[in-house]
């Protein structure tokens, strides 16, 4: 058989259009306990940040972002901007190109579907006094 429809020129088709789909950057979910960030994202043209807060957790303990860099504990409650960031304040102290990727890799935070809220995805209540 020849033509489009032969086996090997269907799995060479396949196989582009793998590759295609692949390198697109595709909008993500937030997964459980993942921190929304969309406050200012959305309005200047921009996906929302999804902040995998346990990702970042299992490697830092919770001084250094919420006491050494300034996070405030509840969601939404930072005025982060990407002027911020880039001279070095909030993400930027790690996302500088040394520790982390740096701020030009707008995709790798900016993953969010659009319309996503900003808050912790999954719930915010712990198992404390109180709520975060």
């Amino acid at each position: 058989m020849s033509g489009l429809f032969a086996p090997s020129r269907r799995l060479g088709v396949l196989s582009l259009v793998c590759v295609l789909l692949a390198a697109l950057p595709l909008a993500t979910q937030a997964e459980y306990a993942d921190v929304v960030i969309n406050r200012q994202a959305e309005k200047n043209g921009m996906r929302p940040v999804v902040f995998p807060h346990w990702f970042h957790r299992i490697r830092f303990r919770c001084k250094v972002c919420h006491a050494e860099l300034g996070f405030k504990m509840r969601a939404g409650s930072n005025t982060i901007t990407m002027t911020d960031i880039i001279e070095g304040k909030f993400c930027g102290a790690c996302h500088n190109n040394d520790i982390a990727w740096s701020p030009e890799n707008c995709d790798l935070c900016h993953s969010g579907k659009p319309g996503l809220p900003t808050g912790v995805f999954g719930g915010h209540e712990t198992s404390g006094p109180g709520r975060w």
